[in-house]
């Protein structure tokens, strides 16, 4: 009977090796209008031939009769959209209160199930990858929500997460209440050299794809117009978590958004600044230098200045300008500069892509804006060779606008097509 089932699995496991593999399902957009990502020049009347989940062919042939054509004739085609900073596991906090709320009333298995409506509502904007950056008090559930999208259990974008972000003891809420009552943190404490490395081992050991640390807190406005702030980690600790991570083949990213912070996380060389609210000139040279990207997260900036200066923190009205003006600087020194929205900081009922015409006030034209919502972004996220443009070989992440964002940055914010590994998720 032993012999009979050993030849029974062999047959079976021969069969299966020797069977042909089913045909990868053939698609076709019809594009009116194509921006492929690679060129600021449209291409008309353009057939995008998809096999499976990749981009097989990107041409002005017709389509073998019987396939499957998508009629998109009336609508400018994009690549798939990528915001590097958003926050699956949050649910917008203007104030104070809205993000304590959150932390104490709400389980983690309740903040992931609304993680998981969050990862869906980002993919029906169009936006079909995007970075989480850290879970703000829950954990690690932005890995596991990342595999239930890669295993095909929830319907959601393409997923890098940093699960726990790290910041000094005492730096980071909650913070306030009585010191008998051990409240919840947003973040991982870390204290020390030896502590920062212990953190990114412990954090990569649980699946993250990122390491993001605070670098700085308690912002306030010089007379020169500077922001000044007071840096969390010493440049020793700063070092360590960044060596660590390179060490370990991951990147780091840092949230700096004042004068100390930024300069402290680039001399240590993180791979990217996120927010940058105020980037002294020498500290955006270092950044050109050493190839440092710029995440600038405009708008949140501006959705919760009022209601934080409302609080008593009438510094964030100020840093709303001088946001603008750093951003400036920064497009004009030849940063690297990706977009990222900071979605969850605000509610995610609110289309992250009305950050596209901030930055196209902020000085950038519209094809820049959306560049770096694609190239820029995919090469932020090392996936250059699979995502970020609409190529032969990519993966099958397309959009569609009904109007030209070229002229109109706000079409971006009207995405009614949205394709993602060849799967078709939102119709017009």
């Amino acid at each position: 009977m032993k012999h009979f089932v050993a030849v029974a699995v062999l047959v079976g496991s021969l069969a299966a090796q020797t069977a042909p593999a089913a045909p990868a399902k053939i698609t076709y957009l019809r594009c009116g209008t194509l921006i492929d990502g690679k060129s600021d020049t449209a291409q008309k009347n353009v057939m995008v031939r998809v096999a499976g989940d990749k981009i097989e062919a990107v041409s002005t042939a017709a389509p073998e009769a019987g396939a499957e054509v998508i009629d998109l004739s009336r609508e400018v085609c994009l690549p798939g959209l990528i915001d590097t900073h958003t926050h699956v596991l949050l649910q917008g906090d203007i104030t104070a209160e809205d993000y304590d709320v959150q932390l104490l009333k709400s389980s983690t298995p309740y903040r992931t199930i609304l993680g998981t409506v969050a990862a869906r509502r980002a993919l029906e904007y169009g936006f079909t990858t995007i970075r989480d950056l850290e879970t703000e008090g829950a954990g690690y559930a932005d890995v596991d929500i990342r595999n239930a999208i890669n295993r095909g259990v929830i319907l959601g974008p393409r997923m890098q997460v940093s699960g726990r972000a790290m910041d000094v003891t005492g730096a980071y809420p909650l913070l306030g209440y009585s010191w008998e009552l051990q409240v919840p943190k947003g973040v991982q404490e870390v204290d020390g050299v030896e502590g920062g490395r212990k953190a990114v081992r412990e954090q990569i050991s649980n699946g993250v794809d990122w390491i993001k640390v605070y670098s700085d807190r308690s912002y306030w406005v010089r007379p020169d117009r500077v922001l000044d702030d007071i840096p969390t980690f010493t440049l020793d600790e700063l070092k360590a978590i960044v060596d660590e991570t390179h060490r370990e083949r991951r990147k780091i990213a840092s949230h700096a958004a004042a004068l100390n912070g930024v300069h402290n996380s680039v001399e240590a060389g993180v791979d990217t600044i996120e927010h940058g609210q105020y980037i002294a000139d020498a500290d955006l040279k270092t950044m050109v230098a050493k190839g440092i990207y710029y995440v600038p997260t405009l708008f949140v900036g501006e959705y919760v200045a009022e209601g934080r200066a409302a609080a008593g923190a009438k510094v964030w009205i100020d840093m709303v300008k001088i946001h603008e003006e750093t951003f400036n600087r920064a497009l004009k020194a030849g940063v690297k500069i990706a977009f990222g929205t900071d979605a969850g900081g605000f509610d995610w009922k609110i289309n992250p892509a009305r950050e596209f015409p901030l930055m196209v006030r902020a000085g950038m034209t519209p094809s820049q804006a959306l560049r770096s919502a694609n190239m820029t972004a995919a090469e932020l996220l090392g996936m250059q060779d699979k995502i970020g443009s609409v190529e032969a070989g990519k993966y099958a992440d397309i959009v569609a606008v009904p109007g030209d964002p070229m002229s109109d940055v706000h079409q971006l914010e009207n995405v009614n097509f949205v394709m993602k590994g060849g799967t078709v998720y939102v119709k017009p």
